[in-house]
């Protein structure tokens, strides 16, 4: 009887095992709510982060609908002018001029940085272990300069007349460039500022690059190589289409550190020769100091935010677009 009894416990074929019971409480252990202390404690950098990033920001639209000057700066009682400021912009033919030198420049910026980026990542990818240590290691060294200390470096090296720069192609038989001045010429100035930003960016981006490129098993390339498949093709059909959501990011931060660029731009040439290197941001500092134009400062820098909120929307639509067709 004891034998059937034992049977007739077993779970039989079909018939659900039973479920495990439930741990015992513990008597008197009960849970214990953080409560606010965690959020005090988090309050004042949340504070303070508030209060430098969206201020600023919420001072500057204010500033943009007023009629703010000199006067108001000092005596305050700014009266507010609606969409005044912004039709003035508007109607400017040097803003349009000058927002079609900010794309043309970020352009010119983003294209040479992921072309290089993307080549210094594939070669530190087959470098051996010293000689990629050596590479990443200059790159953040690069990278860890100051904006101004780089931006005077620059100035030295295309001095007119102590620059390395000249006195080089001077000595490899450029005598025309014997104290050409290099900041007196637009395109010169131009291509000078365009140097420097690539410059800095690059490392960024290329380390960025090859970390996303040490990802993609290897096992992929010997089955390309197997196939016959050349270098190009390898990296069209295999390494890109890994490290695209990677590339796509590292592109839309380019895009927007390029479209700001101030610093570099302000202190090497202020805009100059001639509004040459004289894009938005720089366009919105010169308006608001020339003539203590301050409303009209904040209302360049307020379309300068839409326009380059503009362009991302529309970068990141397309590539939604785009996975959304391949999946």
């Amino acid at each position: 009887m004891s034998t059937v009894r034992e049977r007739s416990s077993l779970p039989t074929a079909g018939s659900r095992p039973p479920r495990p019971a439930a741990p015992a409480k513990r008597p008197g252990v009960r849970r214990r709510s953080a409560g606010p202390w965690p959020y005090l404690l988090i309050a004042p950098a949340v504070l303070g982060m508030l209060y430098l990033l969206l201020y600023p920001l919420a001072r500057a639209v204010l500033i943009s609908f007023q009629d703010f000057r000199l006067r108001q700066l000092i005596l305050g009682h700014a009266h507010f002018v609606g969409l005044r400021n912004y039709r003035t912009l508007l109607e400017d033919p040097r803003f349009w001029e000058v927002v079609r030198r900010t794309f043309l420049f970020m352009a010119v910026n983003v294209v040479a940085i992921m072309i290089l980026s993307t080549l210094v990542a594939l070669m530190a990818e087959r470098l051996g272990r010293v000689v990629r240590t050596v590479v990443l290691s200059s790159l953040v060294l690069v990278w860890a300069v100051p904006v101004v200390a780089a931006t005077t470096v620059f100035q030295w090296l295309f001095h007119s007349e102590f620059g390395i720069v000249n006195e080089t192609l001077t000595d490899l038989g450029f005598d025309s460039y014997e104290g050409y001045p290099w900041f007196a010429h637009g395109g010169a100035a131009f291509a000078i500022v365009t140097a420097l930003i690539v410059w800095q960016s690059v490392p960024f981006a290329a380390i960025t690059l090859y970390s996303a490129l040490v990802t993609v098993p290897a096992e992929l390339y010997e089955s390309a190589r197997m196939d016959g498949a050349g270098g190009v093709r390898v990296f069209r059909s295999v390494t890109f289409p890994l490290i695209r959501p990677i590339f796509m990011l590292v592109l839309s931060l380019e895009v927007i550190w390029t479209f700001k660029a101030f610093v570099q731009i302000w202190v090497m040439t202020r805009g100059g020769p001639g509004g040459a290197t004289t894009i938005l941001p720089v366009y919105a500092v010169q308006t608001a100091l020339a003539d203590q134009r301050y409303d009209l400062g904040s209302a360049a820098s307020m379309l300068t935010v839409l326009l380059m909120s503009g362009v991302l929307v529309l970068y990141f639509r397309q590539l939604f677009r785009q996975e959304g067709e391949q999946l």
